[in-house]
């Protein structure tokens, strides 16, 4: 399993308003009902996480490479859209087909979009061997230029898996345009933060390899 990096946050407890004292007694009374006790929760009340999660790219850029406009097309990469499910730090259970909760104490370093972000581009620069840029670096009209939304990056209690689909848009210098699905999973031995993490980071490493070998074959 791929490796995955835990940021041990600074311990900050704040006094619970009345109204996360309210979401707080209704997590402890929904959690049971979802048939997943101890996994998953309802709300944001509770005490602070011992660890936040973050994701690590299994093809990382080699010590003291030079990439430039030299080596090629350079990509510029946008950060991708999110349903509002995925706008925050929150790791979502996909319970049923109409029910969402949250992995209990698992929260990320930081928003999914900008993560996924920055392992796709070093997994891309990788691979490609291209100069890889983020949308507010460059976006020269010469270059690839990648966009996309993120569309799944969580837990599915019904399968067992972690689940993470990216729907990706290529635009060439030209101006034609490619668009495609990523779908990866990767199975959780137990619903627990850490575990969760290291599955996602798994699923998002996966994506990232299928999105550099199309990429590869539109250069």
């Amino acid at each position: 399993m791929t490796d995955m990096t835990i940021i041990a946050p600074a311990k900050m407890v704040k006094p619970r308003t009345s109204s996360q004292l309210r979401r707080g007694a209704l997590a402890l009374f929904m959690v049971p009902l979802l048939a997943l006790p101890g996994c998953v929760s309802i709300g944001a009340g509770g005490e602070p996480p011992s660890a936040l999660l973050t994701l690590r790219a299994a093809n990382s850029i080699a010590d003291n490479a030079e990439l430039s406009t030299k080596n090629g097309t350079p990509l510029v990469v946008s950060l991708p859209n999110t349903p509002r499910l995925l706008d925050g730090i929150r790791v979502p259970v996909q319970v049923n087909d109409t029910s969402i909760a949250y992995v209990q104490q698992a929260f990320w370093a930081d928003k999914p979009s900008r993560l996924f972000l920055a392992l796709l581009k070093e997994s891309l620069s990788a691979q490609t061997n291209r100069l890889v840029l983020s949308a507010d670096e460059g976006t020269a009209a010469y270059a690839l230029q990648l966009s996309g939304t993120l569309a799944e990056f969580g837990y599915d209690a019904d399968s067992g898996r972690a689940v993470a689909t990216y729907d990706a848009l290529l635009r060439a210098a030209d101006g034609s345009v490619s668009s495609r699905r990523f779908r990866a999973t990767a199975p959780v031995s137990a619903v627990e933060p850490g575990l969760v993490g290291e599955a996602l980071n798994d699923a998002a490493n996966s994506i990232a390899a299928d999105v550099g070998a199309w990429v590869k074959g539109q250069i």
